[in-house]
């Protein structure tokens, strides 16, 4: 009994053998129990074996990777050049692994460096200069670094840890040739570390090409959090904005933090429109904005002085900032996984979390989707009263958004407009179990 008892206790830091001064670092910022990824994974990366590790949004997989790489380099008698490089998806996932370093290496004197693109000169130069000198830790997008690699400075030779971070993202983005012509270009004698959300056979097909022996952990595929309360309304498009409004002007007290999830650049400018023409106060992030507008977006809302924050889906990923408790998806995302990371900004760390989803009669094929792959039937909220009628969600009738023409989902002869009568059943599963959101 003492033997399984002790299995269901959390491993500590202080456990792994770490240095005194990586755990001071830890202390300070009140890490005590290692999460269930880093407890698998911290012990195989410091034994020296490549690993492909898969584990949800949330679950700290980026401790699990930068604290046995910390102490790898702190160990390191050469430190002239770049000693581990970091690949990621976008700038602002370089920049929050960045700053984790930061933290973490506040004792140990460990250098690191984000390169990414859509800064200035200032930018520019401050990167060249680290990859030229050779920085600790470069955490760099695909792009970026190829731009940089191309001049002829960086110094990569002497890699000796390479870790691909939400690796399925990156080959979603298209970035699988940008990878392999950095990895040619780098130390053949390395550690391999691949960390992914999902694990699709492109992946496999990928760790496969630079992962040595691999060891392999796989947590939680594509399931949300525990801790997240989820609820969706079925809704027409014209009511969206207004519900929204509604749900959040009378309750901005119970919530700290609130993203909205939107799919296009426009939706986010209606729905900052809406919302401050109601006076709750709002800011957009998408594309449009540069990086120092980015920036300072973000870090308004981790100060807590933009309690709503209206994002595209480049917010759904990489992005840590604890304490949001209402994810709204103004609609459905095209892909189920992305729903998956969009509503687990909440929920973080053991928190709980409230996840809502306004679904229009395009959107309910996609939904079911969600529902399959999460095995879940998600509650179906009755809208308020004033609204007209929703959308049914057992319809037999498969709505899609067409282009007119034959083309699919356009239009037929003599049939609807933007609308296709497939005749046929969708799959799904029916809502309407579980507790209502409060």
């Amino acid at each position: 009994m003492m033997v399984s008892l002790y299995f269901l206790m959390p491993m500590k830091f202080t456990e792994f053998n770490f240095s005194t001064e990586l755990n001071d670092a830890l202390d300070s910022m009140g890490f005590v129990d290692a999460t269930p990824i880093q407890e698998q994974a911290i012990p195989i990366i410091m034994d020296g074996h490549d690993l492909i590790a898969c584990a949800q949004t949330g679950t700290g997989k980026t401790g699990a990777f930068l604290l046995p790489v910390l102490q790898t380099i702190w160990e390191s008698d050469d430190r002239d050049s770049v000693n581990a490089l970091v690949i990621v998806p976008t700038r602002e996932l370089a920049i929050q692994i960045d700053q984790q370093v930061e933290a973490m290496s506040y004792f140990l004197g460990i250098s690191s460096i984000a390169v990414y693109g859509g800064g200035d000169k200032e930018d520019w130069e401050k990167q060249r200069k680290a990859l030229s000198t050779g920085a600790d830790i470069v955490i760099a997008t695909p792009g970026r670094l190829i731009a940089h690699m191309q001049l002829g400075y960086v110094k990569m030779k002497k890699v000796k840890q390479l870790i691909l971070d939400e690796a399925d993202r990156m080959l979603d983005m298209g970035f699988l040739g940008d990878i392999m012509s950095i990895i040619s270009n780098i130390s053949e004698k390395r550690q391999n570390l691949l960390f992914s959300a999902t694990m699709p056979t492109n992946i496999r097909t990928l760790s496969s090409k630079i992962l040595v022996n691999p060891k392999s952990i796989s947590l939680s595929i594509s399931k949300p959090a525990a801790g997240v309360l989820q609820g969706a309304y079925l809704i027409n498009d014209v009511d969206k904005s207004k519900l929204i409004v509604d749900l959040l002007k009378d309750k901005r007290d119970k919530y700290k933090s609130v993203i909205v999830f939107s799919s296009t650049k426009k939706n986010v400018s209606n729905i900052v429109g809406a919302l401050k023409s109601a006076k709750i106060d709002a800011e957009g992030i998408s594309s449009d904005l540069d990086q120092k507008q980015r920036e300072k977006v973000l870090l308004s809302f981790r100060n807590r002085k933009t309690q709503i924050i209206v994002a595209t889906d480049i917010l759904s990923r990489g992005i840590d900032i604890t304490d949001i408790n209402l994810v709204i998806n103004f609609d459905v995302p095209n892909d189920a996984e992305d729903y998956v990371h969009r509503i687990g900004r909440t929920a973080r760390a053991n928190t709980t979390g409230v996840a809502l989803t306004l679904i229009n009669k395009y959107d309910i094929k996609k939904f079911k989707d969600i529902e399959a792959m999460i095995e879940a039937s998600v509650q179906k909220i009755p809208l308020p009263e004033g609204y007209a009628e929703g959308p049914d969600f057992n319809s037999k009738v498969n709505y899609s958004r067409g282009r007119g023409g034959n083309s699919r989902g356009g239009n037929r002869k003599g049939g609807h407009k933007n609308r296709n009568y497939k005749g046929k059943r969708s799959g799904g599963k029916k809502g309407g179990s579980g507790s209502k959101p409060k």
